[in-house]
């Protein structure tokens, strides 16, 4: 399994041998085994003594370590296909494997990370990260943890974007909550002084229509606007229209997980992602790879498409606690495998160049 992701190629069957099990409880341990795989640090293959033994792993059970040692054997579960074929379920799992395409397993995210034969962006170059949230919407931490974690992470500046108040599904902020907010912000970056920035920044929600549930008027309340899709995410139907709109709104910067796609769950927006990325680079709106494990939208392959045909980048954690801040890893590491130059990268950028492009100079 040379040059393979081989705890993604684990993590994938245990999750297709999840879905051929009748019992809820053998499906939910299986996804469990695989999610474990998913997060370890070292791939499977350093894991194995000389003699072909795993050492126990908190989540991996004798079933799934089954699986594990005869993938590393020879590349394939004979146990998986097998479940599979008898599940009558053959269908629905060749769909859920066609759609975790491009998705990595934390060892890889790592191991790319430390590649020094890889282009583009190190941790080191990466400033700050632009999509988190907070107790203002369905975050855990608050600003003053936010902004404490950034500083430890030696980030420059950051971005705090709650929902906007259109998405009620997600604790979305009025724009009396905001008003607060942004009071709270003025606070921490007076007591902060030039150590670091925290940008008032907000996600807002891309509707049917491509119309964003913030007015223009409210918008401008912010000093950083995402737009996202949140709907109409496992529709089959073109919905190119829709996200062309929302680049058209002028005080969008980043178009937050393009696709809203869930790796190996759902697809998300079906659109022309040539016309969405054309439009994008066109009014110098950012397209970000959302570096969550179960998003990782854009991946790679996609991320390189849009390279190509101009595009910036914004590349963040969509944390909701401050451990899942590493989650920028996972995006870093997507832009590195596409070989995206640190200049077309907003969080590698100066601050100074940064304020210009928000528009805060």
């Amino acid at each position: 399994m040379k040059h393979q992701d081989v705890n993604a190629v684990i993590g994938g069957l245990l999750r297709d041998l999840a879905f051929a099990q009748q019992s809820e409880q053998k499906m939910f341990g299986y996804k469990r085994a695989a999610a474990a795989v998913l997060s370890l640090e070292r791939p499977l293959s350093d894991l194995v003594d000389a003699a072909g033994r795993l050492p126990r792993i908190p989540g991996i059970g004798p079933a799934s370590t089954r699986v594990v040692l005869e993938v590393l054997a020879t590349g394939m579960s004979p146990t998986v296909d097998l479940a599979v074929t008898e599940s009558g379920n053959r269908a629905d799992i060749e769909r859920r494997r066609g759609l975790r395409s491009g998705a990595l397993s934390r060892a890889e995210v790592l191991r790319v990370l430390h590649d020094a034969s890889l282009p583009g962006p190190t941790l080191a170059d990466y400033g700050g990260d632009f999509q988190m949230h907070s107790e203002w919407s369905d975050g855990v931490p608050s600003l003053d943890d936010i902004a404490g974690a950034c500083i430890e992470r030696g980030y420059r500046f950051s971005a705090v974007t709650d929902h906007s108040h259109g998405l009620k599904i997600a604790g979305g902020m009025s724009m009396a909550d905001a008003a607060r907010q942004h009071a709270e912000i003025d606070r921490i970056n007076a007591h902060l002084g030039k150590v670091f920035r925290l940008i008032k920044g907000i996600e807002a929600n891309i509707g049917a229509d491509g119309a964003l549930d913030l007015s223009e008027d409210e918008a401008a309340q912010f000093e950083l606007v995402l737009a996202a899709p949140h709907s109409k995410l496992r529709r089959v139907e073109d919905q190119t229209s829709r996200m062309l709109r929302a680049l058209e709104t002028p005080q969008v910067r980043i178009l937050a997980h393009p696709r809203g796609r869930i790796a190996g769950s759902r697809a998300g927006v079906v659109a022309d992602c040539t016309r969405v990325f054309e439009s994008a680079a066109r009014h110098d709106i950012a397209v970000e790879i959302d570096g969550d494990p179960s998003r990782q939208d854009l991946d790679y392959s996609l991320a390189e498409h849009a390279l190509s045909v101009g595009c910036l980048f914004s590349l963040d954690s969509d944390a909701h606690t401050t451990s899942q801040l590493r989650y920028a890893e996972t995006a870093i590491a997507h832009a590195r495998l596409a070989g995206i130059p640190r200049e077309r990268i907003v969080n590698c950028w100066t601050t100074e160049r940064l304020l210009a492009w928000l528009r805060l100079d």
